[in-house]
């Protein structure tokens, strides 16, 4: 044991030396200030999605698009049905920003003009698929049990149908209109919406902040309405914009094929199907503005919804 006098004793508080501690840089009021404001979850996502060059791309080119939708009609003094058949096959000049087609027709003034129909069928679309899918795949996941069993074979039998198929004998029985493409689209196309929300649903049912919520007697409505859809709606949005390019590419594809929107109105699908005859004798301006815009708003969603399912993507918050 070593002598008393050679035991160190601990410092009390007021004998620590000032000079064991230095000031740094900043003042008492920078210290003190908190290094990042403080995010919500979606602040957060919005800062992320900024952050991707490509996603932020897409999502200028579909708001250039709808606003181009909106107003370009109203920018050209020309009809979108009105055929001027000695102006034929002009190509794209100061007169006729897009060239005419074979009945002389504004290419510039049609394709926002079909612009306006591909985006309101896939947009409607989605918006369908969102509402069956969510109400479908909450109850299914958060009942469980038979419920959910009984819900689910149904899912499975709709899901094992030829989507295409489908489609195509809708519109051959009910008609080809617009409505009726919408109607066709969205028989089956909740089906994928509604298994995401199932296994949102069965993985946050069990959370602590459900539970409680049950423990106060609420109703199951309002459980599902408040608790589980907020926490569920990120990959609820991601799967909607990948729903409506698919939607816009149908419609396109079954107007090209005559089952869709039907001539004189215009559509990229119905554009694209007059212009065949057209690109043959080096009319090339009528089949590329239509599959640009069709080729170009798909890209946009799909990149958009890339940089939104990483965006809202919780276990990438820093």
């Amino acid at each position: 044991m070593k002598p008393a006098n050679e035991v160190k004793t601990a410092h009390s508080p007021s004998q620590i030396p000032d000079d064991w501690f230095s000031w740094k840089d900043k003042d008492k009021g920078e210290a003190e200030t908190v290094a990042r404001p403080s995010l919500s979850y979606w602040q957060d996502a919005w800062r992320r999605l900024v952050k991707n060059k490509l996603a932020m791309l897409g999502l200028a080119f579909l708001v250039l698009l709808g606003l181009m939708a909106i107003f370009g009609p109203i920018l050209s003094p020309y009809q979108v049905n009105t055929q001027n058949l000695p102006n034929q096959y002009q190509p794209p000049s100061a007169e006729y920003w897009f060239g005419t087609d074979s009945a002389g027709r504004d290419v510039f003034t049609r394709t926002w003009y079909g612009a306006r129909i591909s985006l309101f069928v896939g947009l409607m679309a989605a918006l369908i698929d969102v509402t069956i899918g969510i109400i479908w795949g909450g109850i299914s996941g958060y009942k469980g049990g038979r419920t959910d069993n009984i819900m689910m074979r149904i899912i499975e039998i709709l899901y094992g149908l030829p989507y295409l198929l489908v489609v195509i004998l809708l519109l051959v029985v009910l008609g080809p209109s617009l409505s009726t493409i919408i109607i066709a689209l969205t028989v089956t196309g909740w089906v994928g919406m509604a298994r995401i929300v199932r296994g949102q649903v069965l993985q946050i049912k069990n959370y602590e902040f459900v539970l409680a919520s049950k423990s106060f007697g609420t109703k199951s409505s309002r459980i599902i309405r408040k608790n589980l859809l907020p926490n569920s709606m990120g990959p609820i949005i991601v799967q909607m914009t990948l729903t409506v390019p698919s939607a816009i590419f149908a419609e396109a594809f079954l107007s090209f094929i005559g089952l869709g929107i039907q001539a004189p109105y215009a559509s990229w699908g119905v554009m694209a199907n007059d212009s065949l005859g057209a690109i043959l004798s080096g009319n090339w301006w009528t089949l590329f503005f239509p599959a640009f815009f069709i080729s170009f708003t798909m890209f946009a969603f799909n990149v958009l919804g890339d940089g939104l399912q990483d965006a809202l993507d919780p276990k990438l918050r820093k």
